[in-house]
């Protein structure tokens, strides 16, 4: 499907974002021993989603997340406590605070209602990573973005 796709038909517009809330969301995958997380950031102003990024809950992963957000020149950064976030976010730009990342926690209950892989208590679950994260952002790219894959 994803082959069929023509770039050139496909309009992208980048606009520049004062702040950005981040944030990362639990899952697993066949057993709760196989932790998989959902890493992603939205505009502070509006809560659009405006990068997400699925692994494990390393420093790599976030980095990533972080190169898909450098082209939105985000001026400055709310998170959670994290480490990842302290080590790689300049201190001036970023406030910890659950404050300020109240708009992401309600996405992450919108996620955890309409996609049940993402339930904490649930008989519903990916047996595959790549079947896990496929689920995951085919929703994502429609509910945030609008794109039918």
């Amino acid at each position: 499907m994803l082959k069929q796709l023509k770039c050139k038909e496909i309009e992208v517009e980048i606009v520049q974002v004062e702040a950005a809330e981040i944030d990362e969301m639990w899952s697993f995958v066949e057993k709760k021993e196989n932790q998989r997380w959902l890493w992603h950031a939205i505009d502070h102003g509006n809560g659009e989603v405006l990068a997400y990024v699925l692994g494990k809950r390393k420093d790599e992963v976030f980095k990533k997340l972080q190169a898909l957000l450098t082209p939105f020149g985000i001026q400055h950064y709310y998170t959670d406590d994290w480490g990842s976030y302290k080590k790689a976010l300049p201190a001036e730009r970023h406030t910890v605070s659950k404050k300020f990342t109240q708009l992401i926690e309600r996405k992450h209950l919108t996620l955890r209602t309409r996609i049940k892989r993402l339930a904490r208590k649930t008989i519903c679950f990916s047996k595959l990573e790549k079947m896990h994260d496929i689920v995951i952002g085919l929703f994502i790219n429609r509910y945030e973005f609008g794109v039918m894959i």
